[in-house]
């Protein structure tokens, strides 16, 4: 097994793996590279569904998504696609998977089926070192705050429809009624490293704030967290992992292949509720 930094400030890569293989030995070794880095990316594999699931459970326990479609029989696995019809991207605003959940998802292994011949990049913005390199004063307005996310505005049926018209990418808009709060800085339950955890996907204000009194700081984190010197971004290629820690990194799928197809399988890992510091 081989492995080498991308380039930028985080991120590992990991060649002549096969995950289906895996020792524990190797599979320490890509824990501790996320658990320094955030997100790791596997090449040449080749999984079936089964694969993917075996995979994941060495990992932890899968949440099913609420609102994807999914692969038949395998309802663990999330699909995200694009196809020429389609406007939109899923996932094209910056986000961390189910921040809207009162348990977050621990991480998510996403694993490239069919990529554009040009562009279908994921950037990535590790929240690490945004938190490291906010200044102290705000350090200690913000581990003194908590903010709300909820799903009802991204995946309810209205919320869907007013993206893309009839989208069949998405189902169960009824089921958006996820409402959590979560300290705005959090300690890694693994790492013990300190992160903000904000999105402006998911988040939508500060607690016991307004919306309007919270957008002018939530827009402050969301531009200072997606600086160039936080952010790397990934190229896929047909059998390729990523795998992150959504409590360590946000990610941003690029929309800039019209008229093409991509086709991705997801699967989530549950996590725990999120500790402040």
């Amino acid at each position: 097994m081989k492995s080498i930094p991308l380039p930028g400030q985080f991120g590992v890569e990991f060649f002549d793996l096969d995950v289906n293989e895996m020792s524990d030995f190797e599979l320490d070794r890509v824990a501790t590279a996320q658990n320094n880095d955030g997100v790791v990316f596997i090449r040449d594999q080749n999984l079936d569904c089964e694969q993917h699931i075996a995979f994941a459970q060495r990992w932890g326990d899968i949440v099913t998504n609420r609102f994807f479609e999914r692969v038949e029989e395998y309802p663990q696995i999330a699909i995200v696609r694009k196809e020429p019809k389609h406007q939109t991207v899923v996932g094209e605003t910056w986000h961390t998977d189910h921040s809207y959940d009162a348990e977050p998802a621990r991480g998510s292994i996403l694993y490239a089926r069919e990529v554009p011949k040009m562009g279908g990049d994921t950037l990535f913005a590790n929240m690490y070192m945004a938190y490291d390199a906010l200044s102290d004063g705000l350090k200690n307005t913000l581990k003194q705050i908590s903010a709300v996310h909820s799903s009802a505005h991204v995946f309810s049926t209205e919320a869907v429809q007013a993206n893309e018209h009839e989208d069949d990418r998405f189902h169960s808009g009824e089921q958006a009624v996820q409402r959590s709060i979560h300290p705005v800085v959090i300690q890694h339950p693994i790492s013990g490293r300190k992160a903000l955890y904000v999105n402006p996907d998911f988040t939508t204000h500060f607690a016991g704030w307004t919306e309007q009194e919270s957008q002018p700081l939530l827009e402050y984190l969301y531009q200072h967290s997606t600086q160039d010197q936080f952010i790397i971004r990934f190229s896929w290629s047909p059998g390729t992992i990523a795998f992150w820690d959504n409590r360590a990194v946000m990610h941003k799928a690029i929309n800039d292949y019209p008229n093409e197809r991509r086709l991705m399988h997801r699967i989530t890992l549950s996590g725990c509720a999120l500790q402040g510091i």
